[in-house]
């Protein structure tokens, strides 16, 4: 069995540049190898576009690193088609890889995700969750 296909919620990539924390300790489990991190095309535009957001006050520095890390690190995929399982397209960006290969686990604080509990056969968790059941 290979390693555990994850799909990162944005917010916690941005929590992790920026406050560390948990969050850092996934991005680092995944830098060690522990998880396959899968991010769509559009996932990753998403994250470019939040990084440059001025209340979080990242340096260019800041963010370029965590985009070469990510280049780096993830299994990029290119959605064919989008969901359409909820109203917030930034939710149904984070949905779509799960409907392009088999994920374990997609990781979130965003509630409407949560309250989903299920998506394609990939559990969706809280990060304190994950960590919980490695």
């Amino acid at each position: 069995m290979g390693k555990k296909k994850i799909i990162i919620d944005t917010n916690i990539f941005i929590s992790a540049l920026g406050w560390g924390g948990s969050p850092k300790r996934l991005i680092d489990d995944v830098i060690e190898g522990k998880y396959e991190l899968i991010l769509s095309t559009r996932q990753f535009a998403e994250i470019m576009k939040v990084l440059d957001y001025p209340k979080f006050g990242f340096t260019e520095e800041q963010k370029q690193k965590l985009i070469i890390i990510l280049y780096k690190i993830s299994t990029i995929v290119k959605i064919k088609k989008e969901p359409k399982v909820s109203d917030d397209p930034k939710d149904n960006i984070i949905l779509a890889p799960a409907d392009e290969m088999q994920i374990d686990y997609i990781i979130t604080g965003d509630d409407d995700l949560l309250r989903l509990k299920v998506y394609k056969k990939a559990k969706i968790i809280k990060l304190k969750d994950f960590f919980d059941i490695k």
